[in-house]
């Protein structure tokens, strides 16, 4: 599905729903989604909405939340599992896990790190929550 193609966020969303809907789809896991999901979908999967974040939030929501981190002095970081509201990541949270922000990191080194760690965090998490 291509946003661009549809009229408006509603029409997109009517018809991803319907998608899911068709394929049985219980559970959406969402991980570099970069629009807010709007009622159409939150209702539909109420409480069923995850997404992963790499901060720890409340810290530096949305976009370059790596780069924020980086240059706010922060000895660490690291990644947020949270459920998806009408919000901008912030929903309820789910499970944290940090990383060290080293005097010599670039954006990228501190992204690969976490990304490392997201790539077991959120598998973990997948697992305890969706059964």
């Amino acid at each position: 599905f291509e946003p661009r193609t549809f009229d408006d966020k509603v029409a997109y969303e009517a018809a991803v729903l319907n998608w899911l809907r068709q394929e049985g789809v219980e559970w959406i896991v969402l991980a570099g989604y970069m629009r807010l999901i709007d009622e159409t979908l939150l209702s539909a999967y109420e409480g069923r909405i995850l997404n992963i974040h790499p901060s720890l939030l409340p810290k530096y929501k949305g976009k370059n939340a790596v780069g924020q981190a980086l240059n706010s002095g922060d000895k660490e970081t690291g990644s947020t599992v949270h459920y998806v509201d009408a919000g901008m990541d912030t929903g309820q949270m789910i499970e944290q896990r940090t990383c060290p922000i080293y005097e010599d990191d670039t954006q990228q080194s501190l992204e690969e790190r976490i990304k490392s760690l997201e790539y077991e965090l959120y598998p973990a998490v997948i697992k305890k929550i969706i059964r």
